[in-house]
């Protein structure tokens, strides 16, 4: 019976709409790649501006430019980069003329961050036209960022049209916060910088705000009065991997709390703006930092828990702990963690919102889920079944979608029987095309100059404000994070930290 109530969907109503999607092409630009043959340039860069040239938005005229210290041919590069497409492009959305015709905008330079080396064949190849868009891409070590903008000044590379994107961490507390971001504008002015959280660039992220701005229907109850509580995961199966010599000085506060948690948390609780400007928005975000409570020496322990993972089952076999993992048995970095976090004003006086986020989880999820009040008073018999609260569920990740968790009535004769069912849009079904990845929507964006979905610099120094006290007050106790066994979803006292409130984790089992 309950299979048959899956079907409730929200599809009907909603797929005429988001069908399709417009390809409006951006005026030719040059991209510069810094990193160009690092991990993300192949796994994520390179095979977004394939798509996206694929789809008819980028111009024939466009250029990518790769640049790292290795050296090596153009040729070579295009190389390299057939291999991270044909390894990270499904093999139906390739074929040889529009391979031939994306490795025909690349090009290669060998470039120095802490030389000279380079720079003036780099500058004689974009002809010193400064009409042109030209977007430099950070994709290297944080370290590299006040030298890589020294070079630019230097070499005459700025222009009125050029933007630049730094890859998050920007710094690891709010003093390098603040290093980083003097040493960019040193050679870009705030409307040149864009600062990269791809979660923002997610269909279901720019959902929410449809769901919340564009309807009627959820906006009146988007407050302390409706709604009991919000939570939002990041959950993720793998382990460290190779990441282990950055994750072990940061941690999953800094790694994922710090950002992407954090400016989820702004879009689900921020005020309507003015409009769909980046400022305006970014105005109201920057709110919600400020008022949010504060988490210091003196709530910590009663506000947070942070764990660490040891050898458990996972990806469906053994796998060790993290210590052994990065081969530091002393490690003390925290691989979960788990907040309850509250904002001081008067839309949401009283609602707590439950973080958590951790490696090594029972599964990969990323999601936000919406709980709102109990009924008042039940005007039903007790045998007709238990009713539970409403949900609105927007997945991140994997299955990117949005459902509304209702109680409705099971058909048939027999009396009132009660069923909590789903109204379920997903976006792999209601797309019958792909649509595009996070990276696609945002690098493009930056080529257009809209900022919206990137992150101003006094946000990122706000949440880095609220966060430092976390993690002095983590420090100052000096007690190991607690452990939990991979494959599982964390340490018992982050169930006990939403429990002793009388709620429990979010768990779709649909």
């Amino acid at each position: 019976m309950a299979e048959r109530w899956d079907k409730l969907s929200l599809l009907s109503s909603l797929q005429a709409v988001f069908m399709t999607y417009r390809v409006i092409p951006v005026e030719p630009f040059d991209y510069i790649v810094f990193g160009g043959t690092g991990d993300l340039a192949r796994r994520k860069l390179l095979p977004a501006l394939y798509h996206r040239m694929r789809d008819g938005q980028i111009p024939a005229e466009g250029r990518i430019i790769a640049a790292s210290r290795r050296k090596m041919s153009d040729d070579d590069y295009r190389a390299m980069t057939e291999e991270a497409l044909t390894e990270f492009v499904p093999e139906g959305e390739r074929s040889r003329e529009t391979l031939d015709a994306f490795l025909g905008m690349l090009s290669y330079r060998s470039l120095d961050a802490l030389s000279d080396e380079g720079w003036d064949a780099l500058r004689d190849e974009l002809d010193g036209d400064t009409e042109r868009v030209r977007a430099f891409y950070l994709a290297v070590a944080p370290n590299l960022f006040d030298d890589l903008c020294q070079r630019f000044a230097q070499h005459g590379l700025v222009t009125p049209n050029s933007r630049v994107v730094i890859e998050k961490p920007v710094g690891r507390d709010l003093a390098s916060a603040v290093k980083v971001n003097d040493a960019v504008a040193q050679a870009f002015h705030e409307s040149q910088v864009f600062r990269i959280d791809h979660y923002l660039g997610k269909e279901t992220v720019q959902n929410l705000m449809a769901l919340r701005f564009a309807n009627t229907l959820f906006e009146p109850l988007w407050n302390s009065a409706h709604i009991d509580h919000v939570q939002i995961t990041v959950a993720e199966s793998i382990g460290v991997g190779s990441r282990g010599d950055y994750y072990d000085t940061s941690g999953a506060l800094r790694d994922m709390v710090q950002n992407h948690m954090i400016q989820l948390l702004c879009l689900v609780a921020m005020e309507p703006p003015d409009s769909f400007d980046a400022n305006s928005l970014r105005d109201e975000k920057l709110k919600v930092l400020r008022a949010l409570k504060p988490i210091n020496a003196s709530n910590y322990d009663r506000l947070t828990v942070r764990g660490q993972y040891r050898a458990g089952a996972a990806e469906g076999g053994a796998v060790p702990s993290y210590a052994e993992e990065i081969g530091n048995k002393r490690s003390r970095t925290e691989t979960f963690a788990a907040l309850k976090v509250e904002i001081a004003n008067w839309r949401w006086a009283g609602v707590p919102f439950y973080l958590r986020t951790g490696k090594r989880l029972a599964d990969r999820v990323s999601e936000i889920v919406i709980t709102f009040r109990a009924i008042p008073h039940s005007i039903f018999p007790k045998d007709s079944g238990v009713i539970s609260q409403n949900r609105l569920v927007l997945r991140l990740q994997p299955d990117e979608g949005v459902k509304q968790w209702i109680m409705i009535k099971d058909p048939g004769p027999g009396g009132m029987r009660l069923n909590y069912v789903p109204l379920d849009m997903s976006f792999a079904e209601s797309f019958q095309e792909r649509y595009p990845d996070a990276y696609e929507r945002l690098l493009l964006d930056v080529i257009r100059g809209n900022q919206t979905l990137f992150m101003r610099r006094d946000e990122v120094e706000a949440a880095w404000a609220w966060t430092d006290p976390i993690h002095d007050a983590w420090d100052e106790d000096g007690s190991p994070p607690v452990p939990y066994t991979a494959g599982t979803w964390g340490p018992s006292a982050a169930i006990a930290l939403i429990e002793r409130d009388g709620r429990t984790w979010h768990e779709d089992t649909d």
